[in-house]
C-alpha cells in the first residue's frame, strides 16, 4: 500500500515593490514606507529604477510607469489623462496620495486596532489627508497654496522653504561624500584632508566610472530610504496624535461647544475642565453649527443672532490636578492667524489674581 506524498507547503516571494531611480521626492518616499505599513507588504523588497521590464516584473509600482490601475497595483500620476483627486477635494493626487486613497483606512486600522469600517477611522482618513497628505500631492504636482493672482504682488519677510519637508527630503539627494577633487595642486591642504565636505582627490586606483555605477546606485538607494523614514516616521506620529489626542478631544469640545450658552448668554466663552486641544474642533463645529439645544429660533431673549456670535474666549486649568491655576485665550480669527476675533486689554495681559482684579475692576480674579 502505497501512500501519496505529504503536500509541501509553497513559499511565495515577498512582494516586490517599484519605483523610479534618480532624483526623489517626498511623495514616493512616503508612498513606499505608507506601503510597508501593511502585513501584506512588511517583508517587501524595493526596486528603483526607470526600465519597463524590470518594472514589470513587480508586484506593486509607484510614481513611475504612466499607469494609474489599482487593480494592477500601478499608482503612476504623471500621465496628461490623470486627474483622480481625494473625496471633495480638489488637488490632484501624487503617488503619496494614491497610495493613501486606496490604503489609508487599512493603514489606520492596522496601527491604531479601530475598526477599518467605523467613523473614527473615516474621520482620522479625512483628517490626516487633510493636514498631511494634500500637501504633499500639491507640492509634486506643481500646486500653490494660494492662486498667483491673489500673490502676485506679495514678498516673502524671509525665506521659510528649507523647512518643509519636502525640503528636507530634497536635500538628501545629494551626496556630499562624493570626492570634489581641488582646484590645483597648493589647495590641498591638511585642513582640507580632514573635511568630510571637501575629502581628498581619489586615489590614482579609483576604479572606473562603469565599475562604480552600482556603488552609487547603491548610495542612492541608502538616502531614498532615509527620506521615506523620515516621510514615514512623521506620518506615524501625526497619525498617533490624531488618534490618541485629537479624536478623543472632539467629544470633550463638542460637550463644551454646546454647553456654552451656560457660561454666556451669547455663547462667547468655551470652558473646559482639563487641558484639551481645542482649537481644530472648534472651527470645524463652528463652520457646521446648529441652533444651539432647546433654541428652535436661533435667537436669545433680546432677539439677537446666536450664530453670529462666535467664541471670543476659551477658560482651561493648567493641568488636571485640583487647585491648578486656570488660564484665559484667546480665540484666533482663523486656525492658523495670529490675530485674535477680541484680544483681552493689553493692561491684563501676563497679570493674575490680586493684580488683575485692580487692572480690570473685576472682583475675584484667578
Amino acid at each position: 500500500m502505497t501512500t501519496s506524498p505529504a503536500s509541501k507547503r509553497v513559499k511565495t516571494s515577498p512582494p516586490l515593490i517599484g519605483t523610479h531611480n534618480g532624483h526623489f521626492h517626498a511623495d514616493e518616499a512616503l508612498a513606499v514606507y505608507m506601503l510597508r505599513l501593511l502585513p501584506a507588504y512588511t517583508p517587501s523588497t524595493l526596486l528603483r529604477t526607470r526600465d519597463p521590464a524590470l518594472l514589470s516584473t513587480c508586484h506593486t509600482v509607484v510614481d513611475v510607469g504612466g499607469e494609474y490601475d489599482p487593480s494592477q497595483n500601478r499608482y503612476d500620476h504623471h500621465q496628461r489623462t490623470f486627474d483622480t483627486t481625494f473625496p471633495q477635494k480638489q488637488t490632484k493626487l501624487s503617488s503619496a496620495g494614491l497610495v493613501y486613497l486606496h490604503f489609508g483606512k487599512a493603514i489606520i486600522a492596522q496601527r491604531t486596532g479601530l475598526d477599518p469600517e467605523s467613523e473614527s477611522v473615516d474621520t482620522l482618513w479625512r483628517k490626516l489627508y487633510n493636514e498631511f497628505i494634500e500637501a504633499i500631492d500639491a507640492n509634486d504636482n506643481g500646486i500653490s497654496v494660494y492662486p498667483s493672482s491673489e500673490t502676485a504682488k506679495l514678498e516673502k519677510r524671509f525665506n521659510d522653504g528649507g523647512i518643509t519637508l519636502s525640503s528636507l527630503v530634497s536635500d538628501l539627494n545629494h551626496d556630499f561624500s562624493v570626492a570634489v577633487p581641488p582646484a590645483d595642486d597648493s589647495a590641498t591642504t591638511a585642513t582640507n584632508n580632514h573635511d568630510p565636505l571637501n575629502p581628498p582627490p581619489p586615489p590614482p586606483s579609483q576604479p572606473s566610472a562603469a565599475a562604480a555605477a552600482p556603488d552609487l546606485q547603491a548610495a542612492e538607494d541608502t538616502r531614498f530610504l532615509s527620506a521615506s523614514t523620515l516621510m514615514g516616521t512623521t506620518f506615524l506620529r501625526k497619525l498617533h496624535g490624531y488618534h490618541t489626542s485629537w479624536l478623543p478631544a472632539r467629544a470633550v469640545v463638542l460637550k463644551a461647544y454646546e454647553s456654552r450658552f451656560q457660561n454666556d448668554p451669547l455663547g462667547r466663552i468655551l470652558v473646559f475642565r482639563e487641558p484639551t486641544p481645542w482649537k481644530d474642533h472648534l472651527y470645524t463645529f463652528e463652520s457646521s453649527s446648529s441652533p444651539p439645544p432647546n433654541n428652535n429660533n436661533n435667537k436669545n431673549a433680546n432677539g439677537e443672532d446666536l450664530q453670529a456670535h462666535k467664541v471670543l474666549y476659551v477658560l482651561y486649568p493648567e493641568s488636571a490636578d485640583a487647585g491648578a491655576k486656570w488660564r484665559i485665550q484667546a480665540v484666533p480669527v482663523s486656525k492658523d492667524s495670529f490675530e485674535s476675533r477680541k484680544p483681552l486689554p493689553e493692561a491684563w495681559r501676563g497679570v493674575r489674581d490680586v493684580e488683575l482684579c485692580a487692572k480690570s475692576g473685576v472682583e475675584g480674579c484667578v
